[in-house]
């Protein structure tokens, strides 16, 4: 799963970015609203979650996210900021806001938020996604097929849950290779086709379908 983390603060930015990535998570980090715009520009690839910090250096939180969301950008957003008065949270869940997070928050809860709107955006009412004879469970990061464990590497479980994640798309290959990676340089295709055929070794060959030029999807 790829985030973007907007943060100002240099100690907290650090520490976010890298417990995220040491839960598996691909966070890019920036710390102003013009870099976040740069990196959630029309030409580049979208995020699967954005965690926004209100008060940034170049002007506010907030007025990032009504653009975002004037603009028809539906990725999920949580709030992160230390202003806690009701008539913030009330303005940062009006503007669309997904969840607002008062700081400090333990690393592990906001993980957790993260999984819930991200679930909520794959339209998945709980943390176990079934497709067919396919059931994942997220939370503790477990996939059986027909009923039988099957064991996963962590790079593997990523992949077959960025893919549940947009079933239904294709999901192209650099997108899937950026948001695979933690630390934001993508995995090289030659190295993400060879995962994609162990998980085929493993799933059958029908449940991760190839579309040629373009990447891959999920589904028989």
């Amino acid at each position: 799963m790829h985030l973007l983390l907007v943060e100002d603060d240099l100690d907290l930015g650090t520490a976010l970015q890298r417990s995220l990535n040491a839960q598996g998570y691909a966070c890019t980090w920036v710390r102003s609203i013009r870099d976040a715009r740069a990196h959630t520009g029309e030409a580049r690839e979208g995020f699967d979650c954005v965690v926004l910090d209100l008060g940034l250096p170049d002007g506010q939180g907030l007025d990032l996210l009504r653009y975002w969301r004037g603009n028809q950008r539906n990725v999920p957003v949580i709030v992160l900021t230390a202003r806690d008065a009701v008539a913030s949270r009330i303005d940062g869940l009006d503007a669309g806001a997904d969840d607002y997070v008062i700081k400090p928050v333990a690393t592990e809860e906001l993980a957790s938020r993260i999984r819930a709107v991200t679930r909520r955006a794959a339209g998945q009412a709980s943390s176990i996604w079934e497709f067919g004879k396919l059931r994942i469970n997220v939370g503790r990061r477990e996939i059986s097929l027909d009923g039988a464990p099957v064991a996963l590497s962590p790079r593997e479980f990523q992949i077959v849950e960025e893919l549940a994640r947009n079933a239904g798309e294709v999901v192209p290959k650099h997108r899937m290779a950026s948001a695979l990676q933690p630390y934001g340089e993508p995995l090289e295709f030659s190295t993400l086709d060879w995962h994609i055929h162990n998980l085929r070794r493993k799933l059958g060959a029908g449940i991760i379908q190839t579309v040629r030029g373009v990447g891959y999807c999920l589904g028989e």
